[in-house]
């Protein structure tokens, strides 16, 4: 794997939007622009997936990025999520088909994606680690891991037992740390155990770790007014020994300068820093009510086309309101006006489709209930 490389990956998973109530229209001028910043700064990582942004995010990677630099001035990763394949054949179509989306030629990160649980046997039937390694000796793959949701334990097994996987990729940031169904620090120390160099995923969790509670961004400010929110989310999971990238999902330019700002000569937290990340940790976990990610792995498969990511953050701002005092917020009419174009909460038919490949493992059918209650059915 390359050295010395800058420890930001620009996350092709959350991209500016033309259309908000359309994840695959995307915004590509403004991803362009965004590509252009990322490698003008040094910065090469480049992450994507099959089903990113309603599908489209290989395709936006070949327009924004593959065909308008050469190849061996950027590094591109790819997945395979057990949810679109059915047989041995079905993995070399996604994979033929990622190597026409994006223009590539091949893939310099080739990851098992999501390989939790529910979805781990699959990848056992179907032989995909071998198949994995193949493409690699092919040359069309230069470098085989896989990304996970779940126990340290299944991490331990998979990595005993697949001794080949060349690095992990996993959810870590501060707020997750210690979380009871995230397990990030153990999952971390079990990948170092066997060690895997760690990608970083959702280290700001979606969005959650860069608007915190008013208490919570006041113990950053006071601390070093100069930094943003964010930055500490980046920073804590870059800072760990052994992570070799720390992906964030970039939406539009101004994100990007500030993850830019700091991460181009990136300097690790101190231990003082650390403890204040967890201090923080600890505020917010008192007033987040549903720990969504926003991911919208839910969506894809939802029959009633509820816009489950968006019902969630609407609900977590209105707990966290005084509402006995206001009675009312301006989330009920977005949420009327998301009904509009989407499913309601209360149309969920309990199928189960969202908690089977939701990584965070939401109750996602009793969470909608909650939502449905607040905003009137």
């Amino acid at each position: 794997m390359r050295e010395n490389v800058k420890k930001l990956g620009f996350g092709l998973m959350r991209l500016p939007q033309l259309d908000p109530t359309n994840a695959a229209d995307v915004d590509v001028e403004q991803v362009k622009k965004m590509v252009d910043l990322f490698l003008e700064r040094g910065f090469t990582y480049f992450d994507t997936a099959w089903m990113y942004n309603g599908f489209a995010s290989e395709s936006v990677a070949k327009k924004a990025l593959v065909d308008r630099y050469p190849r061996d001035s950027f590094t591109l990763a790819t997945k395979l999520h057990g949810g679109f394949f059915d047989s041995l054949e079905d993995r070399d179509k996604v994979f033929n088909a990622q190597l026409e989306n994006t223009g590539a030629g091949y893939f310099d990160y080739y990851l098992l994606h999501g390989v939790e649980q529910s979805m781990y046997p699959k990848y056992e039937k179907f032989d995909c680690f071998n198949w994995l390694l193949e493409k690699k000796a092919r040359g069309l793959v230069k470098h085989a891991g896989f990304s996970f949701h779940d126990t340290p334990e299944l991490l331990d097994e998979i990595l005993t037992r697949h001794p080949e996987m060349e690095f992990v990729q996993l959810q870590i940031n501060y707020l997750d740390w210690e979380s009871q169904w995230i397990r990030a620090r153990a999952c971390y120390e079990t990948a170092q155990k066997h060690g895997k160099p760690v990608i970083v995923m959702e280290p700001v969790k979606g969005g959650t770790l860069a608007n915190v509670p008013p208490e919570a961004e006041k113990l950053f400010k006071d601390r070093d007014p100069s930094m943003s929110v964010p930055s500490w989310a980046i920073r804590f999971a870059a800072s760990l020994p052994g992570v070799m990238m720390v992906l964030s999902g970039m939406s539009d330019l101004a994100q990007m300068e500030d993850n830019l700002s700091y991460m181009a000569d990136f300097k690790p937290l101190t231990e003082e820093e650390k403890d204040l990340c967890f201090r923080v940790a600890d505020v917010i976990n008192s007033q987040i009510a549903i720990p969504c990610t926003g991911c919208s792995y839910c969506t894809e498969g939802c029959p009633m086309h509820i816009a489950i990511p968006q019902y969630f953050s609407l609900y977590n701002e209105d707990m966290r309101e005084k509402l006995e005092e206001k009675g009312w917020t301006v989330n009920f009419t977005n949420y009327e006006i998301l009904c509009g174009k989407f499913g309601k909460a209360s149309d969920c038919i309990g199928c189960g489709q969202c908690e089977g490949v939701c990584p965070q493992h939401l109750p996602i059918i009793e969470d909608l209930k909650k939502v449905s209650a607040h905003y009137g059915g």
